[in-house]
C-alpha cells in the first residue's frame, strides 16, 4: 500500500444516521471553487424535515472546535445552503488535505450526535486520531516552498505526486518526496505565463480552441485543456476529459508552453476546485440548464455561482470576460468585484453602454463588424462576415464565442493583428473545431455534424441552420437515457426549430442509463407527432451510424442535413470523409 492509500484509509469515522438524511463522502478541495478560494475539505449533506439553519449552526460550532483542537486556529469554516441540503467546508494547510477530510468527518460526527440525540465518541481521542494522520501527512518542505513562491510572486501547483513552481517556459517540477529548500531554488528562472480559464454551459470548447488559435497566430507556443485532450502546439499530451485541475497542471508544467487556454467544466470546479490563482483572464460564455442536481447545484442560478468560481483564479489585475446577453451571467456578476469586460451582440446593450460611459473595456457587434472599446476609443477588429466560425453571421452563438475569445486575447496581451488572423483563419471544420457544426458535402447536399446535446446548444445550432436555404431538411436525433422524459421531449421540440422534413430517431445503446431500448426513440417520435409531423416523416434507427447512413442515402442536391451525434462519432465522420 502506497503513502496515499495509507492516508486515504487511515481512519474510519462513523456518525449517527437517519432515514431522512444522506451524507456524501467528504472530498478534498485543492483550489478555488464554488465556496471560496481556499484548500481544505467539503462534505455534502442532503436532508428533509430538518432546518438548514440548525445544521449550519451546529457545523460552525463543532467544526470550529475541531479546528482549534487540531492547532488550526488560523483555518476557516464555511457553509452553503441549497434546497434540500448544505455544503459544509473547512480550510486546511495544503499539506494536510487528507487529514482535512477526517477533520470534517469528525466535526460532522458531533453535529450528527447532537442532531439525532445519539451517543458521541470521545472528543480528545478522535482529535488525537486525526493528529496522528496529520503527522504522517505533514510536509514542511512543501509549506516552505508555498510561502517562498508567494514571496517571489510566482505560482505553485500541487498534487499528490509532484510540485511545480511557475508555468510553462518558466516552470520547474519536483517530486513531492524530494522538494528543495527555498534557498536552493533558482527563482530567476521561474515565472508565470498568460493563463486564461474558459467556462460556461455551451461554447467553452470553441472559445478555448479559438483563443489558442489567436495565440498561435501571434507566434507563441500555445496549449489548451479540454473535455477531449490536453495539447501543446500540435502535440497531444493525453486524450480524455481534462477539464478539471489535473489537466490544468499537466498543461502548465510543459516547458514549451507560452500561453495557456484552459477549458474548465462544472464537475472539476465542484469536485476539486481550480488549479491556480494566477490567471490573467477568465470567461463565462453563458449559463443554461444542464447537469443539475450534483453537489447541491440544483438550479440554473446555482449553476451560475459554480461557473463564476473562475473569478477566484484571477491575479490582482486579471480580467473577467462576461456575456452581457445572458440573464444568468448578468445576475451573478452582481456578486463579484472582478474587473469585468462585457461582450454583447448588441452595441446598445445597457451594460455595453455603461462600460463605454465609464471608460471600461468591452466588445460588441456594430454595423456587421466586431468592435473593441479599449476604454477610450472604438477599434474595428474584423467584419463578422470574415470570421468563418460565424457562418456569415448566421451562427450568433459563435459570434458570442468570438467576442469572448477577443476579450481574453487582449487581456492576455496578444496583439491585434494576431487577433484578426486567428479569427479569420479558424474554420468550423473537423480540423480546427471538431464536433462543432462541422460542414461536409455529400451528393450536392450540405451536411452539418454537431455534438450538441442540451437544449441551449441544440437551439443555437438549429436556429443558425434554419436560416440557410434548403430544398429539404433532415435531422438525426438521439438523447442520453439519464435525462428525464420532459427533458427529452423539450430537447426534441427545440430541435424541430430546424424545420426538418425528415426526422431520424436513433438509439444509443451505450447511453441507455437505465432505460430500455426504444424508450427514448418513442419519446422523440411522440413529441414530433405532437408538433404536427406525419408518421411517414419519422424514421427509426438502431445506431447513429445507421441513422447517418439512412439520411446520406436520401440526400439530393440542395438538401441540408443536421446530424446531432452523441456516439459513433468516428464512424459517422468516416462516412462523410469517404
Amino acid at each position: 500500500m502506497d503513502r496515499i492509500e495509507q492516508l486515504e484509509t487511515a481512519l474510519t469515522i462513523e456518525s449517527a444516521t437517519a432515514d431522512h438524511i444522506r451524507v456524501d463522502d467528504a472530498r478534498r478541495l485543492t483550489g478555488p471553487g464554488l465556496l471560496w478560494n481556499k484548500p481544505g475539505a467539503v462534505m455534502d449533506v442532503f436532508f428533509t424535515g430538518i432546518d438548514a439553519a440548525q445544521v449550519t449552526a451546529l457545523w460552525k460550532t463543532h467544526a470550529r472546535r475541531v479546528l482549534d483542537a487540531l492547532g488550526w486556529q488560523d483555518q476557516s469554516v464555511t457553509h452553503r445552503t441549497f434546497t434540500g441540503g448544505v455544503n459544509l467546508a473547512i480550510s486546511a494547510p495544503m499539506d494536510q488535505l487528507y487529514s482535512a477530510i477526517f477533520a470534517a468527518q469528525t466535526a460532522w460526527h458531533f453535529c450528527a450526535a447532537e442532531l439525532f440525540d445519539a451517543h458521541s465518541g470521545d472528543f480528545d481521542q478522535m482529535v488525537g486520531d486525526v493528529k496522528g494522520v496529520m503527522a504522517s501527512e505533514s510536509n514542511p518542505a512543501l509549506i516552505a516552498l508555498i510561502e517562498a513562491a508567494e514571496a517571489h510572486g510566482v505560482d505553485i501547483l500541487c498534487d499528490d505526486d509532484e510540485i511545480s513552481i511557475g508555468h510553462g517556459t518558466g516552470s520547474q517540477v519536483w517530486s513531492v518526496d524530494a522538494l528543495p529548500a527555498p534557498d536552493d531554488v533558482d527563482w530567476s528562472g521561474l515565472h508565470n505565463i498568460p493563463v486564461a480559464f474558459i467556462t460556461g454551459t455551451n461554447g467553452k470548447t470553441t472559445t478555448t480552441r479559438l483563443l489558442e488559435a489567436i495565440a498561435r497566430a501571434s507566434g507563441k507556443v500555445a496549449g489548451l485543456t479540454s473535455t477531449e485532450f490536453v495539447r501543446v502546439g500540435d502535440d497531444i499530451l493525453d486524450r480524455g476529459d481534462y477539464s478539471g485541475p489535473g489537466g490544468g497542471r499537466m498543461l502548465l508544467r510543459d516547458k514549451r508552453l507560452e500561453v495557456a487556454c484552459l477549458e474548465v467544466a462544472r464537475g472539476g470546479i465542484l469536485r476539486r476546485g481550480l488549479p491556480t490563482r494566477a490567471a490573467a483572464a477568465a470567461a463565462v460564455t453563458n449559463v443554461a440548464n444542464d447537469h443539475l442536481g450534483q453537489f447541491g447545484v440544483n438550479t440554473v442560478p446555482e449553476l451560475a455561482q459554480a461557473k463564476f468560481a473562475v473569478h477566484r483564479t484571477l491575479a490582482e489585475d486579471g480580467v473577467l470576460a462576461l456575456n452581457a446577453d445572458d440573464a444568468y451571467v448578468r445576475a451573478e456578476a452582481e456578486n463579484t468585484s472582478a474587473n469585468i469586460w462585457w461582450f454583447s451582440l448588441d452595441a446598445q446593450n445597457d451594460l455595453i453602454r455603461q462600460a463605454r460611459e465609464t471608460g471600461t473595456c468591452c466588445a460588441y457587434v456594430q454595423h456587421g463588424k466586431v468592435v473593441f472599446f479599449d476604454g477610450t476609443t472604438e477599434q474595428i477588429v474584423i467584419p463578422v462576415a470574415d470570421v468563418p466560425l460565424t457562418m456569415g453571421g448566421a451562427a450568433k452563438y459563435n459570434i458570442q464565442n468570438a467576442l469572448a475569445a477577443l476579450c481574453l486575447a487582449l487581456a492576455l496581451g496578444l496583439p491585434q493583428q494576431a487577433l484578426r488572423d486567428g479569427l479569420a483563419g479558424f474554420k468550423p471544420d473537423a480540423k480546427d473545431n471538431p464536433g462543432r457544426c462541422n460542414e461536409f458535402r455529400h451528393n450536392g447536399a450540405r451536411v452539418f455534424v454537431d455534438f450538441a446535446h442540451n437544449p441551449h446548444s441544440i437551439s443555437a445550432v438549429c436556429d443558425a441552420l434554419s436560416s440557410l436555404p434548403a430544398k429539404r431538411r433532415f435531422i438525426m436525433l438521439s438523447h442520453a437515457g439519464d435525462r428525464s422524459d420532459q427533458d427529452i421531449c423539450d430537447v426534441t421540440a427545440t430541435a424541430l426549430n430546424f424545420q426538418p422534413d425528415v426526422v431520424v430517431a436513433t438509439e444509443l445503446e451505450g447511453y441507455l442509463r437505465g432505460r430500455e431500448l426504444g424508450e427514448t426513440s418513442n419519446l422523440i417520435e411522440r413529441t414530433t407527432l405532437e408538433h404536427g409531423y406525419e408518421a411517414k416523416q419519422i424514421l427509426r434507427a438502431t445506431s447513429p451510424s445507421q441513422a447517418a447512413s439512412m439520411i446520406l442515402e436520401r440526400l439530393e442536391p440542395g438538401d441540408i442535413a443536421l446530424l446531432l451525434v452523441l456516439s459513433d462519432r468516428d464512424a459517422v465522420l468516416a462516412m462523410l470523409d469517404g
